[in-house]
């Protein structure tokens, strides 16, 4: 029994869903997700919430059951609150700012790196040291994000790079005399 699928999604005012076949819609004050779910779960909307359960005890039916509630939850809470990524960047010289919907790097490369800010997702640097991506989406979110930290993840002498907020970065001790 899937402890995570047995609990419904408890949908918070403002929040409506609805369900046609296998497709989770939701509706609330940011906007619109949807979720199409597989043919392993049935999802029913309760007064309680959404809830999700298994058409069977196949092994697929139950990875499936908790995978399908967290993706509706994920809906849920992309729509009342969003995701949110917090980038900070170390080194003397590297620094963000936006240009309409650019993001202009300085990260220590012979060229600025330009990169520009999909759909969906809202990119902010409120100081040249920082960078804030945000949106409804949670796979979008992390994706912008790990696509900005590639350019220059950061290293084990100095620090110097990209980093997650509140992200360890395990250091090396440099060279000896």
């Amino acid at each position: 029994m899937s402890r995570i699928g047995k609990k419904p999604v408890e949908l918070p005012s403002g929040v409506t869903a609805s369900i046609s076949g296998q497709t989770v819609e939701i509706k609330g004050p940011k906007g619109t997700r949807s979720f199409h779910a597989t043919d392993d779960v049935t999802i029913a909307v309760e007064e309680s919430g959404v809830s999700v359960t298994p058409r069977g005890s196949s092994k697929r039916a139950r990875q499936q059951w908790g995978m399908s509630r967290t993706m509706v939850a994920n809906l849920v809470t992309g729509v009342t609150s969003g995701f949110k990524k917090e980038l900070e960047i170390t080194g003397v010289g590297y620094r963000a700012q936006m240009q309409g919907n650019v993001l202009k790097l300085n990260l220590g490369l012979s060229h600025d790196v330009d990169f520009p800010v999909p759909e969906g997702v809202t990119v902010t640097a409120p100081k040249p040291t920082e960078i804030i991506v945000e949106g409804t989406d949670q796979q979008l979110v992390g994706q912008v994000a790990a696509n900005i930290r590639e350019w220059r993840k950061p290293e084990p002498y100095k620090g110097k790079g990209i980093r997650y907020k509140g992200e360890f970065i395990f250091r090396k001790e440099g060279k000896k005399k």
